[in-house]
């Protein structure tokens, strides 16, 4: 599964304080652009090894689809946390934990002897990206001057894109030259480098002492775990089993209990009040479906190479890397036109190529390989995924208030870590329904994958026409500003009521937005 991550900062309005910088920004950039590329770089290189682990560890379907997600889950619930870690306790010392927790885990995974203790493993390493990459961005942006901080910011986001077109070939080149230990193994010397020069190199800063939402944390966390664990258990041991209706049951019921605790409570770590109106709850439905048929879809196809094919690692991640790469090279061009005719309407036929492209890929995929057949495919889904990533953003926090711009990319980012995970889940079931990794009484081993592989892939391309038809209900550039003017009247009207600031005294203390990828 691929991490795309993209970040916005944005500082105070015009106090006096604008020209006021913490830290060297060359020594920043270079410590925290290494860490976050090493947290990118890990989904898609351990896609790209997913079949080395399943025949090294004997993992099943189920297996697999948890050393992907155990990572992304505890990414994206502890997202929201990272940044409010940072403000407390010091961005600087919460940076360098995170980063000691990320090697560690990574210690973990390449020791791992079973594949539960693999998963345990990425879980772990998922909690120290968490934290490692918003306060990444954030200390980043802090250093640079505000004249100069969207050029840093477009590095930054510039260093995630190259982890992610590299991530196949990286991850195929290491696992054929030593082994799939050494997907995790290149990350120790990098985060025992770093460890030092992250706590001497940067400078130590604080934001605001935001309240720790500790309850609806863990709500998040036992809720999706719950739903998660009911998808990708019910493929195995059928849909009425215990466990299987115990997750659903259980993770639904925790999930409720967390809307309504974050509508209740002062200090919510995702404010319900910015999913009223159209613009904010569409443009995250159609982030999170995006991911779900996307990444969904990659999790298998970064697999067919190899299972059904027979292409070593590095051969299968070069085969993968046009798809991966081409947002390297749309992205740019994506950004450009957003500015001129609105990036709803890019987001919008993004998320239509990235549906033909998976139709494609169901329609002509089989036993014997043609590529030439799957490259257009290939290639129309990458430069659908840069016109989704390049505007998003935008969008977003378009569809809020300056003062909310912070919360509101990092609920987006969180969405779209979940979308994933949800993907894997839900067709990875549909895979187990209709083939499998092993041969049958009337079929061979690579006939009954390609025989799963194609109702899970059309699956992803129908999520994505969905999230099609959801951006396009996006209201427009006009009705958006209209709604936002709308929305800021209202809210700092509630505000001035409850004997808070306004969107200003808000925007004064708005200090990050975070990613992943």
């Amino acid at each position: 599964m691929s991490t795309e991550t993209i970040g916005r900062h944005q500082g105070p309005p015009s106090d006096g304080l604008l020209a006021a910088t913490i830290g060297h920004p060359v020594r920043t950039f270079v410590i925290t652009g290494v860490a976050m590329f090493m947290a990118s770089l890990d989904n898609l290189v351990v896609s790209i090894a997913l079949p080395s682990i399943r025949e090294s560890l004997h993992a099943g379907l189920s297996g697999l689809q948890w050393t992907v997600s155990a990572y992304t889950l505890t990414f994206a619930v502890f997202l929201l946390t990272g940044s409010t870690l940072g403000d407390r306790f010091g961005r600087r010392n919460m940076f360098v934990i995170g980063l000691a927790v990320f090697t560690a885990g990574s210690v973990a995974s390449a020791l791992a002897p079973n594949i539960a203790v693999l998963i345990a493993a990425r879980a772990v390493q998922g909690l120290g990206g968490a934290v490692v990459v918003p306060l990444s961005l954030t200390m980043l942006s802090a250093s640079v001057r505000p004249e100069k901080r969207g050029a840093a910011v477009g590095a930054w986001s510039a260093i995630s894109g190259l982890a992610v077109a590299l991530g196949p070939v990286v991850g195929g080149a290491v696992v054929e030259a030593a082994s799939w230990q050494w997907i995790f193994w290149v990350n120790v010397p990098l985060g025992v480098v770093l460890l030092p020069l992250a706590w001497f190199g940067l400078t130590e800063s604080r934001g605001p002492a935001r309240r720790l939402d500790v309850i609806g944390t863990v709500l998040a966390t036992g809720g999706l775990l719950g739903v998660v664990l009911g998808l990708i258990r019910g493929g195995d041991v059928g849909w009425t089993n215990a466990l299987v209706l115990t997750g659903f049951v259980g993770g639904g019921a925790l999930l409720v209990a967390f809307v309504v605790w974050e509508l209740r409570t002062d200090a919510p770590m995702v404010p319900m009040h910015l999913f009223r109106g159209r613009a904010f709850p569409l443009t995250n439905f159609s982030t999170l479906l995006m991911s779900f048929g996307m990444f969904g879809a990659i999790f298998f196809l970064s697999q067919v190479f190899q299972t059904v094919y027979g292409f070593s690692p590095l051969g299968s991640g070069l085969r993968v890397l046009p798809w991966t790469g081409m947002p390297m090279l749309v992205a740019p061009v994506a950004g450009i036109l957003s500015d001129r005719i609105g990036g709803k309407w890019i987001v919008t036929v993004g998320l239509g190529l990235q549906a033909v492209a998976l139709a494609w890929v169901a329609a002509v995929i089989s036993t014997k390989l043609d590529y030439t057949a799957l490259l257009p495919a290939f290639l129309i889904g990458g430069a659908g995924m840069a016109m989704f990533f390049a505007p998003i953003e935008n969008l977003v926090l378009g569809s809020v208030r300056r003062d909310q711009e912070g919360i509101a990319s990092g609920v987006n980012n969180a969405l779209r870590e979940f979308g994933g995970v949800l993907g894997i889940a839900v067709m990875g079931a549909v895979f187990s329904a209709t083939g499998g990794y092993g041969p049958t009484a009337t079929e061979s081993a690579d006939q009954h994958f390609i025989d799963g592989l194609i109702p899970a892939v059309y699956t992803g391309a129908a999520i994505l026409a969905v999230a099609t038809a959801a951006m396009w209900l996006v209201p427009g550039r006009r009705a958006a500003s209209q709604l936002g003017d709308d929305s800021d009247a209202q809210q700092e009207a509630e505000d001035i009521t409850q004997g808070v600031g306004g969107p200003v005294e808000g925007h004064r203390h708005q200090e990050t937005a975070t990613a992943t990828a």
